[in-house]
């Protein structure tokens, strides 16, 4: 049987929501509008009004603010409005230097909120904004008609934003090498705010998988995506750790799910190719081969993807020759 290659490993959800093996030193600005789903005009128009100094990388701290910023660009809010909206946090929150950077700025149904000392406010009026626990949303849940819609909705949205508070710290600790320990509170509370909160599930999932706890760390997993199915990167991961506890045909099939929910994950490609060589099915590992290298035609593993294209080919034309005795 041919010796198995190294191949791309775990990967994180990033505070983008994509993961990205670069991150640990910086997102270059054509990696920030991938992930944040942007184009670099719209990172220029942010630079010409102040809200961010012009960089050729991004750290946590400003992937926070591009991250806010692209989300009250959604919510239409203009330069002008959000120009004042940082001036009033900056005058109400006079220990704060840089709201964008500094704070959890988000919509909260019609209103702009902000995470402040553990409790909300609106970013505007100052006005101090309520959260809810559980016993609270059962009462709330008593209350006729429209109003307890809405409480309800803000308590859920409160709950999804404790959640990504807690992810981002999981993220940061683990971005700026802090110690283990926290990166897995962080996410075991994002998790406890939010139990279907698939970003943090993969990410603990990744740390068990690399302290060798292959059960919690396939427990993440499943649990992702049975929160969230059409999420690739758990398809991608539970691959990699079914393939290296030795179940194939499991990781194959994981490969090939994230290849139906993302026909463009190179790393699927590769991992597939590999899988299809061992198991001596050389002619779909061409299809996988050619298909990663039209997606990362650069770089270390563009180059071992090369050499095995050429290999395998060469296994697939050669009468009587087997993939199991290259």
């Amino acid at each position: 049987m041919a010796m198995r290659l190294a191949r791309p490993r775990q990967q994180h959800a990033t505070i983008g929501g994509v993961a990205d093996p670069g991150a640990r030193n910086g997102y270059t600005r054509l990696e920030v509008c991938r992930l944040l789903g942007i184009a670099e005009s719209v990172i220029e128009d942010w630079e010409r009004h102040g809200f961010l100094p012009r960089r050729t990388h991004y750290g946590f701290r400003e992937m926070v603010a591009l991250k806010t910023l692209r989300e009250l660009r959604r919510n239409r809010y203009r330069p002008e409005r959000i120009r004042l909206i940082i001036e009033s946090l900056r005058e109400k929150l006079q220990h704060i230097q840089n709201p964008l950077t500094e704070l959890k700025i988000f919509t909260d149904g019609r209103r702009l909120a902000v995470q402040v000392d553990g409790g909300r406010m609106e970013a505007l009026t100052g006005q101090l904004l309520l959260n809810f626990d559980r016993e609270e949303l059962k009462q709330l849940l008593q209350f006729p008609g429209r109003r307890a819609e809405d409480e309800l909705a803000k308590a859920m949205a409160a709950k999804r934003f404790e959640a990504d508070r807690w992810f981002e710290k999981g993220v940061e600790v683990e971005q700026t090498g802090g110690p283990i320990e926290r990166a897995i509170s962080a996410y075991e509370k994002s998790i406890e705010a939010d139990p279907e909160h698939a970003a943090s599930l993969v990410n603990l999932g990744t740390i068990h998988f690399h302290l060798e706890d292959w059960p919690r760390a396939q427990a993440c997993y499943e649990r992702a995506i049975q929160a969230s199915p059409n999420y690739a990167l758990a398809h991608f991961n539970l691959g990699n750790l079914r393939d290296e506890v030795g179940d194939r045909a499991g990781a194959l099939e994981c490969y090939l799910a994230t290849l139906r929910l993302d026909a463009g994950y190179a790393d699927a490609h590769y991992n597939a190719a590999l899988l299809y060589q061992s198991l001596g099915e050389p002619l779909k590992a061409l299809k996988h081969w050619r298909t990663y290298l039209k997606l990362d035609p650069q770089g270390y593993w563009a180059a071992i993807a090369r050499r095995e294209l050429a290999r395998t080919r060469a296994e697939a034309v050669v009468p009587g020759r087997s993939a199991h005795h290259a």
